[in-house]
């Protein structure tokens, strides 16, 4: 299964900037597992998105921990929103990647 998470910031941008590397690092560690496929922040820099890889049989709990492990989060920088997402076109180039 897909998810989107879309994220929001809670605050200004200039707090949450000093905490961006470790939000990253997260997010490498996430894509090194296979569970990110693609992450960025929006225009303009209002939050950001990820396009996750999650296990059919626990996608819920899959989803609550990428956010509750997520610095953001731990800091109470951003919020997400998590969306499980069952593409119908070009779901066979995502499992490819």
């Amino acid at each position: 299964m897909y998810a989107l998470a879309i994220l929001r910031y809670r605050r200004p941008f200039d707090e949450v900037a000093p905490h961006v590397d470790a939000h990253r690092a997260y997010l490498k560690s996430l894509h090194a597992a296979g569970t990110l496929l693609a992450s960025g922040p929006f225009d303009p820099r209002v939050g950001g998105a990820l396009l996750l890889r999650i296990p059919d049989d626990d996608a819920i709990a899959a989803l609550d921990r990428v956010r509750d492990n997520d610095p953001f989060t731990q800091l109470s920088m951003a919020q997400y929103e998590l969306l499980p997402w069952n593409p119908v076109i070009g779901q066979d180039a995502l499992d490819r990647l």
